[in-house]
């Protein structure tokens, strides 16, 4: 998300950064162009008026036109307002009350409610430990109900058993006796959407918060909309309690003026932001990280923290010791290209680290993409168990049977081999140098992973060999 805002920030900032000195003139040329970027991103316009005014007071300031980096206090500026316009910090659930926490799930029809209401439910079942109860109030979409009853079956969730015929506020009610009675934490109400907003939405919606009075009331609005999900979040903020926003489909969103636009309009945070059809595609929403990854600084917090959920501790400490003893075969490179597809393939992962914007950005032009860890395992998948453990037996014959087993080249086995090479050597340069004392002086070689498979030198991808996969 915010690829296209990202970019043409980053542009902009990159010739503020070049220049030694700046003058008003300069500044507010540039704030000129900040203005159109958030405009082109879909920002509501009161919003993008009120940003570029308190950015631009600021930076013509003196203290940052005659400071030694006056270009860097221009990008901090930046920064610091963005974050504010989103927000500021990150808005937790409300859950400390007596049990069970009511949480009341409202919106459009297709805007993705029921899954994320699951993906909410998953995210407090597991990482929480709540014990949680999802109940459908939908009785107008065909087979909603059942929707949400096989969603909670993959999760592991309870849902409220269905009673033909029964209304939404008769739901609501029952649904609160059994969350009481059975002693859930939570309580989740999935309540009905319609194509638009409507007098009958609105009546039933506020019904049903009347008499389950909820402790949370989460508008869920696609992200795609753009505008238009401004729109609706002012509608539904006129109407109901608004406790908090949940963005869906954000992945796919490249421009971000939704979520750039929605607290400022509303007064409501962003409390999550959907990604991917996937039921553990849900992230809570930081204004200071998603505005470091606007202005290219990176998200470094997310990627430990998706690293933490997602890396195996059994696989990581197998690998540990193979590494102390300066082993490093194919089923090692296998299983880190699991890891990196786990945590969101290279793209993902790349637009989190920073300085890494040009290269993520490379990546794209050259047509490079996640097919290429799916190519890659394709391959260690050809290979036979013990051409995995002693690479070095691969020789031309094998090639061809690799290559024509996984559907692709000798040249790109022949890359993939080079690569794992590579990353061998390099293994036992560690264990050489101290182990994992001796990182540090590695990577001040010009080492890392662009060092170590060749993407080191300008232009490469890092963890990459230049060139690989190039037909």
């Amino acid at each position: 998300m915010f690829e296209s805002l990202s970019d043409r920030l980053g542009g902009v900032f990159d010739r503020l950064r070049g220049r030694g000195a700046l003058n008003e003139s300069d500044v507010r040329e540039a704030m000129r162009e900040v203005r159109i970027a958030l405009l082109e991103a879909d920002v509501a316009l009161p919003v993008v008026r009120s940003f570029i005014d308190s950015v631009t007071d600021k930076a013509v300031g003196q203290s940052v036109l005659k400071s030694i980096t006056p270009g860097q206090q221009v990008v901090k500026i930046v920064n610091d307002a963005l974050v504010e316009m989103l927000g500021s910090e990150a808005a937790d659930l409300e859950l400390a009350v007596t049990p069970p926490a009511i949480i009341m799930m409202v919106g459009l029809q297709g805007s993705g409610k029921t899954t994320t209401t699951a993906k909410i439910a998953k995210k407090l079942s597991e990482k929480d430990r709540k014990k949680v109860l999802m109940a459908s109030l939908d009785v107008n979409r065909p087979a909603a109900q059942e929707q949400l009853a096989v969603l909670g079956e993959q999760i592991g969730v309870a849902t409220l058993p269905v009673v033909a015929g029964q209304q939404p506020v008769d739901i609501a009610r029952r649904a609160m006796q059994a969350a009481k009675l059975q002693g859930f934490d939570v309580l989740m109400l999935d309540t009905a959407g319609r194509l638009h907003v409507d007098a009958q939405l609105m009546d039933e919606m506020k019904a049903v918060a009347q008499v389950s009075a909820p402790d949370e009331v989460l508008l869920v609005v696609d992200a795609l909309t753009g505008q238009d999900a401004v729109n609706v979040a002012k509608s539904f903020g006129e109407q109901v309690s608004l406790t908090g926003v949940v963005l869906t489909r954000m992945d796919g969103d490249a421009r971000g003026g939704a979520a750039l636009s929605m607290r400022a309009v509303t007064g409501k945070p962003i409390k999550f932001v959907g990604t991917g059809e996937k039921l553990d595609g849900l992230d809570v929403f930081h204004p200071e990280r998603v505005a470091g990854r606007i202005l290219g600084m990176g998200d470094v917090v997310s990627l430990v923290e998706r690293a933490a959920e997602t890396i195996q501790q059994d696989e990581a400490e197998a690998l540990a010791a193979k590494m102390a003893k300066g082993q490093f075969d194919m089923n090692d490179l296998r299983a880190q290209l699991g890891q990196m597809r786990r945590m969101g393939g290279m793209g993902a992962l790349m637009g989190m680290i920073p300085g890494m914007k040009k290269a993520q950005a490379a990546m794209a032009q050259s047509g490079v993409d996640d097919r290429i860890l799916i190519r890659m395992d394709a391959m260690i998948g050809s290979m036979t168990p013990k051409e995995r453990s002693k690479p070095e037996l691969v020789n031309a014959k094998r090639k061809i049977r690799i290559a024509n087993g996984s559907g692709t080249t000798v040249q790109e086995v022949n890359k993939l081999l080079k690569m794992h090479q590579e990353m061998s050597t390099a293994m036992k340069r560690l264990r050489k140098m101290g182990g994992m004392k001796g990182l540090g002086a590695l990577l001040g070689k010009g080492g890392g992973l662009g060092g170590l498979m060749g993407g080191g030198a300008p232009g490469g991808i890092p963890g990459l060999p230049p060139g690989m996969f190039k037909r």
